[in-house]
């Protein structure tokens, strides 16, 4: 599925099933969380690169579900939480609102700080709609998780991988487990991108059947 694609399985969702985008991010969130259950114990905590988009988003749910499963979690922010907007300010603020760990980094140094050995780290910075070299913070933390210790996993795709080409940035995150909505990204199936997908997991957001057939993704 290239990136057009996910737009229009969204766009069609909302406006023409009713269905809203803050449910469509609760599906995917809960979905995801699942597969980080599954494949991490009980032990491990989490922490989450969350970014200032609806990837971002993504993880506040997440960090929401695994604490409800009793997991140690915290959420490593890229952007203060007040210039998030929609859908992603909205679970950003449930976040909050529960007392859930929530660290905003604005440095390298604070970078350094939050990002742990022996954690599982999600990567939640960037999503489908991104292209090119990460930069700036999101390049630092991307660069962090890869030479800290432990197991990575990526939300819809890793950052720094292009969705549609499946070109690799020189900084790109190298997941063990990457959890893709609706279906895998077209990029996925170049050679190139084997090397930082990891075992891949398709989760649905909760569109209905037809719309998916329309897509022949189901």
């Amino acid at each position: 599925m290239k990136r057009d694609e996910v737009r229009q399985v969204d766009q069609i969702a909302i406006e023409e099933f009713g269905i809203s985008g803050v449910v469509l991010m609760e599906n995917a969130g809960r979905g995801a969380t699942d597969w980080i259950l599954k494949k991490t114990s009980p032990e491990t905590p989490v922490g989450l690169l969350c970014g200032g988009g609806n990837n971002g988003g993504d993880g506040y749910v997440i960090a929401r579900h695994l604490e409800l499963a009793g997991r140690a979690v915290r959420v490593i922010s890229m952007a203060e939480l007040d210039v998030l907007k929609g859908d992603a300010a909205a679970n950003a603020a449930i976040a909050s609102k529960s007392g859930i760990q929530i660290e905003v980094a604005r440095s390298e140094a604070e970078l350094e700080d939050l990002i742990r050995p022996s954690d599982c780290l999600v990567d939640c910075l960037l999503g489908t709609g991104a292209t090119g070299e990460p930069r700036g913070l999101y390049a630092t933390a991307v660069q962090l998780a890869n030479d800290t210790p432990g197991y990575r996993v990526a939300i819809d795709l890793p950052t720094g991988l292009d969705c549609d080409s499946g070109e690799v940035s020189e900084t790109t995150f190298r997941a063990d487990l990457t959890l893709t909505f609706v279906a895998a990204k077209a990029g996925f199936s170049n050679p190139a991108a084997a090397g930082v997908i990891g075992e891949v997991q398709v989760v649905g957001i909760g569109a209905p059947k037809c719309l998916l057939e329309q897509f022949g993704v189901f």
